[in-house]
């Protein structure tokens, strides 16, 4: 009789006992693929979410200036070449490799202007970007649709005394103020916003801009690979990432990936204890069995190969059960914890080498005492049991 037959005869004869087997290792290793692949989707929803808010990146003109100082002391710096930025500029950084993964390009020309109410700065943008890029702008108003319409920042309509409706003389052109910014706690309080073409027409800059705002999604691509093929595709522009943003996002990111990591060791340890009860409890009862097996002349080699296949069987069966159960499990935790509430794939097979993987390592690591315990029965005490 080939050990493979006696394993898949033990199962059968024990119904129960292997299916309380399975089921303990069903329940876990779907628990822990079902964490793992949440918490990937949850990471994942994070960072784009993070991503979105604001610009993690910032492209301006690359000057070359030297410093003069004096022990530390900085005494005066010398501009002998300045580069421009243009609005193609802001183009050619959709055309990089990893141009899909920026979602937000937001030029900006900035100019001190005199207006009929004093000096006050003027911000030439492209609105229906900076609305995608200050998530958090709230205003009070409308946004421009001409390009003879405005918005001010809330400091800025204090300081010129300016209302919705109202009117202001910028150089020489007038425009209407269709909307005032409410308290942002940064510089856009202070500033004028206008059409960045308009922008250009006004200040005689056309197509310039001062810098540009970009917001990448650097889940799936490290923001380091972005900045360097932004670099390279504007070599006259200086492209640095905004550090605090980045560190911000992935400090978010790392606490859940501990947490998935602290749970799912847990359940395995769980796992491991009922696996290890379960066939140490199937060796006692198959006492008698084991010392007929050894009197017949089956090798100790032969009982643990026995013991392990039988195992490794139902590890591999409950290892795909649990794969089973815990994509469609995924597809209902994960709306509740993502910011879009959207499922992922029902049925995402990178997972199941996953979940095989982790059922057949507990089972062996559980198994493998209780098995070699067997192979250390002596057949006289066996029979004893007769």
């Amino acid at each position: 009789m080939k050990l493979h037959t006696i394993t898949l005869q033990s199962i059968k004869r024990r119904k129960a006992k292997s299916l309380f087997l399975a089921l303990g290792i069903i329940l876990s290793v779907g628990s822990v693929v079902t964490l793992i692949n949440v918490g990937n989707n949850v990471n994942k929803s994070i960072a784009e979410h993070l991503d979105e808010f604001g610009a993690n990146i910032i492209v301006t003109p690359r000057t070359d200036e030297v410093n003069f100082n004096y022990a530390g002391i900085n005494i005066s710096s010398t501009s002998y070449q300045k580069n421009e930025l243009t609005t193609d500029d802001a183009l050619k950084i959709k055309k990089i490799k990893n141009g899909k993964n920026i979602s937000v390009l937001a030029p900006k020309l900035l100019n001190i202007a005199k207006t009929d109410k004093g000096k006050v700065i003027v911000s030439g943008v492209n609105f229906s970007e900076e609305k995608r890029l200050k998530k958090w702008w709230k205003l009070t108003g409308n946004y421009p649709i001409s390009k003879n319409e405005i918005i001010l920042g809330n400091l800025a309509a204090e300081k010129l005394n300016l209302s919705i409706g109202g009117n202001i003389e910028i150089s020489t052109s007038k425009y209407k103020i269709t909307g005032i910014l409410t308290e942002t706690g940064s510089q856009d309080d202070e500033m004028i916003f206008m059409d960045l073409t308009e922008a250009g027409i006004l200040f005689d800059k056309q197509n310039k801009v001062s810098f540009i705002e970009v917001a990448a999604l650097c889940y799936d691509c490290p923001i380091e690979e972005i900045v360097a093929q932004t670099s390279a595709m504007l070599p006259g522009a200086k492209v640095t990432p905004i550090k605090q943003a980045i560190e911000s996002k992935m400090s978010a990111i790392h606490s859940f990936e501990l947490f998935a990591l602290g749970i799912s060791f847990v359940i395995l340890l769980i796992s491991i204890l009922i696996v290890f009860v379960n066939v140490n409890a199937s060796v006692n009862e198959r006492t008698k069995e084991i010392g007929i097996l050894k009197a017949i002349g089956f090798r100790d080699s032969h009982i643990l190969k026995v013991i392990v296949y039988e195992v490794a069987f139902i590890s591999i069966v409950s290892g795909f059960v649990g794969y089973l159960i815990s994509m469609p499990a995924t597809s209902i935790i994960t709306p509740f914890l993502t910011m879009e509430g959207n499922s992922s794939n029902a049925f995402d097979f990178i997972y199941l080498p996953l979940a095989v993987g982790i059922s057949v390592v507990v089972g062996i690591i559980a198994g493998i005492y209780p098995a070699i315990r067997a192979t250390r029965m002596d057949p006289t005490v066996a029979f004893r049991a007769i």
